[in-house]
């Protein structure tokens, strides 16, 4: 197995959608469908590989790429010849192809319970396989009636897992398709207004706006340490001279004029 296989199947392990109806549901979901498949299986191949492909032909290749006789097969002079072929001489490959080709496009993982029942279906046919080869060895007569029954299980079990796998592609389509109802549209966020310096500042709902903060003549600069100014309603400090003019221990200074009385106005005429 190539280095990029193993690499896209450790991505399949990473999936984290599942498929909208499990192996075990899909007869209670669509059983004409999985009776369908389970009696016309190649022409279900056939048309699910074709939808799997959007209806588009020019995009084929034998086995969706995955076997060594890919893209080899003159798949692109005749495409419909080449999945016909494909679908009856390779038809578990086929299922298996579209199956992958889901699973890529829409990042579905198989669940734990559809591996066990994909895995016992080997197991069975293995086991089949084992036992015809032991009756052809020794000839026994037991182990080749014994080989007849695991044969007809196996059969039974494959088709009726590969019919399950084939109504689980078709339904995944019908929800890609839309067939269940438009799928839920988020909606697109409202556009944020972000914060900036230029922008002005709305008023708060219900109060009056507040007067701007006006500093005093007297009021001082913030110093160099970052200490700010006066809270906004309290009286500016005095002056740092205030309390140093004058001296203390010197007399009073006597006022550069003296206080004169006005004099007395004269009484009005007539009295």
């Amino acid at each position: 197995m190539g280095k990029d296989k193993l690499e896209k199947m450790e991505l399949r392990r990473g999936y984290r959608n599942v498929w909208h109806s499990d192996l075990l549901s899909t007869v209670a979901a669509d059983a004409p469908y999985c009776c369908f498949a389970t009696w016309c299986a190649p022409c279900a191949s056939f048309m699910l590989r074709k939808r799997a492909l959007y209806d588009d032909m020019s995009r084929y290749t034998c086995c969706g790429g995955f076997m060594p006789c890919s893209g080899k097969c003159g798949e692109q002079k005749c495409p419909f010849f080449c999945l016909c072929t494909e679908v009856t001489l390779c038809f578990p490959n086929s299922v298996a192809s579209t199956r992958f080709m889901l699973q890529d496009e829409f990042n579905i993982q198989t669940t734990k319970c559809d591996n066990c029942i994909i895995g016992f279906m080997i197991c069975v046919d293995q086991l089949a396989c084992i036992f015809s080869l032991l009756a052809c060895i020794l000839g026994s007569d037991e182990l080749t009636e014994a080989a007849h029954i695991l044969n007809c299980l196996a059969e039974f079990v494959y088709c009726t897992v590969c019919a399950c796998m084939q109504t689980q592609h078709k339904i995944e389509m019908d929800k890609r398709d839309g067939h269940f109802g438009p799928a839920p549209v988020m909606a697109v966020p409202p556009v944020q207004q972000m914060s900036r310096m230029d922008q002005p500042i709305p008023p708060a709902v219900g109060y009056y706006p507040q007067p701007p903060l006006q500093q005093t003549p007297h009021q001082p600069p913030p110093t160099a340490y970052g200490h700010p100014p006066p809270a906004y309603g309290y009286p500016a400090p005095p002056p740092p001279y205030a309390n140093a003019y004058p001296p203390a221990g010197y007399p009073p200074l006597p006022p550069a004029y003296p206080q004169v009385p006005p004099p007395p106005r004269p009484p009005p005429k007539g009295q």
